[in-house]
């Protein structure tokens, strides 16, 4: 190093989060609160209007696609992860509801493959697209919106809205079972599912008690915590921070 010269220190990169279902509800207000806290958010939505004022409002990257086509889905992850880099923390907010009288006996096969596309193949579509570069660097965050609907005991699956419960049911399964795969936390990946109860959301309707805020709490908290293995639980269902049945 020549007389005037600076060693500068490389600078390191934002963490960067991919939120799926950010332009509106659950996703925005986490994306929100990544942003606060350093990362470099990207929002995935369908609507491409609701999207880019998102993410203009939020100051953060944004790609609009329909999560329910898997080729176009993987595509513009692939491509996120080719321009930005690697994926630390990876929210999946999207979700859809069945009609209200969608019982097993009386959904059409059209609606149950909208929802299962989306509530569960687009999760699987994501995780298989984002999280082995998690696996690689050791270092990775998984968050699903779940739905107590889709539990195995108390009221889940206990009848009516036969699409919605078995995809938030199938949901579950896929968090647990990845999170089992990628050794519960102790390589350095997280793997999580979230029940936000009843919001105020586009699909919780204007009356419900909880505001989006209230039932983003959670996620947020999983994206952020400080996590002890051997001490700290991953792999579970949460709500408001308290470990419920699957």
């Amino acid at each position: 190093m020549t007389s005037g010269e600076m060693n500068v220190a490389p600078v390191t990169p934002a963490p960067l989060a991919i939120v799926t279902g950010g332009s509106r509800g659950l996703g925005y207000e986490v994306a929100a609160e990544l942003v606060n806290t350093g990362h470099r958010v990207v929002l995935i939505a369908k609507d491409p209007d609701r999207l880019v004022n998102a993410a203009k409002s939020l100051g953060c990257d944004f790609r609009a696609v329909d999560v329910a086509d898997q080729a176009a889905f993987r595509n513009a992850l692939s491509d996120i992860v080719a321009r930005s880099g690697s994926v630390t923390t990876l929210v999946l907010a999207h979700g859809v509801m069945s009609e209200k009288l969608s019982k097993t006996i009386r959904t059409s096969e059209a609606e149950w493959r909208r929802v299962l596309s989306i509530n569960l193949d687009a999760a699987f579509t994501a995780i298989s697209a984002i999280a082995p570069g998690m696996v690689e660097a050791r270092n990775g965050r998984i968050i699903a919106f779940s739905a107590c609907l889709g539990r195995m005991s108390g009221p889940g699956s206990a009848g009516g809205l036969a699409p919605y419960r078995v995809s938030k049911a199938g949901l579950n399964s896929l968090i647990r079972n990845f999170a089992h795969e990628s050794g519960l936390g102790s390589r350095g990946v997280l793997v999580d599912a979230t029940c936000p109860a009843h919001c105020r959301t586009d699909m919780g309707g204007p009356d419900a008690p909880r505001s989006a805020a209230q039932g983003a709490e959670t996620a947020i908290w999983l994206a952020t915590r400080e996590f002890v293995p051997g001490v700290d639980q991953t792999g579970v269902l949460w709500e408001d921070r308290q470990i419920i049945p699957w």
